[in-house]
């Protein structure tokens, strides 16, 4: 889009450095600065892998600002965000709670023309409030606070969970040492699933390319890199490993129970939500990448370059 000229991504972790990768490298960036918020101790830190990774970014001419989302004001963030005139959120609720909200108070306030929140993830809107991942309400304030506006344009991109994040041995959904997958909910419930570095190549196209109209048009879009049910999945992994591979069931009523003698336990509020299978997937070819025909990683292409 040509009336953009200065990018701020919150955050380089797993995601936001994919995004500001995929924006360094885009075709159709031209005249246009890509910023990313650091906290002060991660510029200046001497840790290898660390400076290593600052130094990547400044070779691909991104600029690093100081700021913590997590201890800075709401007015203090307001000021930095003033220079910019699109934002997008790359750090998710690793950031604390209450940050997602403060964040866009801080961007409304200083009337950023454009924002991408950090709503990569399931379908907020369809899951609902009083979800057993009690985070996720707060990803609802973020969107009526959104849709009470006029002054600030915005774009929500659900993507489903992370593609690593199903065969993240805490999770309980695989286990490669063992051969085991254990389904939530159901065989046949669902999942979407999204690799980070097709959720930066996607967000960069929709933002960048002059092909596309919707862009900052206030409303959510579904994107994917595949939608698979546990069954599948299964077969899948049979297939491509060679080993039979043992099926059990975690009923959402067992996740239930377990999370109600932890309540603190993030993994059981996750697989309760997963479990039931509402706003968690959406058919992969009614996607905005899809339409667009912008194919990421499959679950399959997944286990064949990383497991198989």
């Amino acid at each position: 889009m040509s009336d953009i000229k200065n990018i701020l991504v919150l955050g380089a972790g797993e995601l936001g450095t994919q995004v500001l990768l995929s924006l360094a490298k885009h075709p159709h960036l031209k005249n246009i600065t890509i910023t990313v918020l650091l906290r002060p101790s991660s510029i200046s830190s001497e840790d290898q892998d660390k400076a290593r990774h600052i130094s990547m970014l400044y070779d691909h001419s991104i600029l690093a600002v100081p700021g913590d989302l997590t201890h800075d004001s709401q007015e203090s963030l307001s000021r930095i965000f003033r220079n910019y005139d699109t934002i997008i959120g790359c750090t998710g609720f690793a950031a604390g709670r209450g940050t997602q909200r403060k964040l866009v108070h801080a961007i409304l306030a200083a009337k950023v023309p454009r924002y991408i929140p950090w709503q990569f993830g399931v379908d907020y809107d369809i899951i609902g409030r009083g979800s057993a991942q009690d985070l996720f309400d707060e990803q609802l304030e973020v969107r009526d606070l959104l849709r009470s506006q006029t002054s600030t344009r915005w774009l929500i991109i659900s993507t489903g969970m992370f593609i690593s994040f199903l065969f993240e041995p805490s999770f309980r959904v695989v286990n490669l040492k063992d051969n085991v997958v254990c389904a939530l909910g159901s065989w046949d419930t669902k999942v979407t699933v999204t690799a980070p570095e097709d959720i930066g190549k996607i967000t960069a196209e929709i933002m960048l390319s002059s092909k596309y109209k919707e862009t900052f048009s206030n409303k959510a879009i579904h994107v994917a890199g595949d939608t698979i049910s546990y069954a599948e999945l299964a077969l899948l992994l049979e297939k491509s490993t060679g080993n039979p591979v043992q099926r059990t069931l975690r009923t959402v009523q067992a996740a239930q129970s377990d999370l109600a003698n932890e309540p603190d336990n993030a993994i059981y509020k996750y697989q309760v939500v997963f479990g039931e299978g509402r706003g968690v997937s959406w058919d992969l070819s009614t996607t905005w990448n899809y339409e667009k025909g912008i194919l990421g990683l499959s679950v399959k292409e997944y286990i064949d370059r990383y497991i198989g």
